[in-house]
């Protein structure tokens, strides 16, 4: 870990970051009806989570489905995001810059391509960029935690098209 002030960001990378990972965030169950705003009981809609290096938000005991499972991983490095859905997150401008090349704890999005009538990053995957070619996600596919090279997500039509990246805007949310 980097010893300046502000996020502190894994000085390593992939499969070695996710075996430095508490737990509690190594063994969450998928789950796509534990999203971002899914009301109670599947999840309240945004718990205050962990300050950075504690144990991830015990809501996750019940799974997650990708974004929940990403912002729980931001949080656990002092990067917090709003319980935005896919879309909302692509288009979202106050707490998340788009990002390229993406960076370690940058949002990565996946997709099958533009959806018709639907805004873009609609349904999208999200994961989170640890390294070259080291992407840590939560999929309906493999169940629990898991860590990706791009081409694992290019080799599935669903997760074919990589939209983009964002990144966490320094004090850009604050929960209330």
């Amino acid at each position: 870990m980097s010893s300046a002030a502000g996020p502190q960001v894994p000085n390593v990378r992939g499969p070695v970051a996710f075996d430095a990972l508490p737990g509690a965030l190594r063994n969450v169950a998928y789950s796509a009806a534990r999203h971002p705003g899914a009301g109670p009981p599947e999840c309240p809609s945004h718990p205050a989570g962990p300050a950075a290096g504690t144990a991830a938000p015990p809501d996750l005991a019940g799974g997650a489905n990708c974004q929940r499972y990403a912002y729980a991983v931001l949080a656990h490095f002092g990067l917090r995001v709003p319980p935005l859905r896919s879309a909302e997150l692509w288009a979202d401008r106050a707490a998340t810059r788009r990002a390229a090349p993406p960076e370690p704890l940058d949002l990565v999005l996946f997709d099958a391509g533009p959806l018709a009538g639907g805004p873009e990053g609609y349904g999208a995957h999200v994961g989170v960029h640890l390294g070259p070619d080291r992407v840590l996600h939560l999929c309906r596919e493999v169940g629990r935690p898991a860590v990706w090279g791009y081409a694992d997500f290019a080799a599935r039509a669903r997760y074919a098209r990589f939209l983009g990246a964002k990144r966490v805007v320094p004090d850009g949310f604050r929960e209330g």
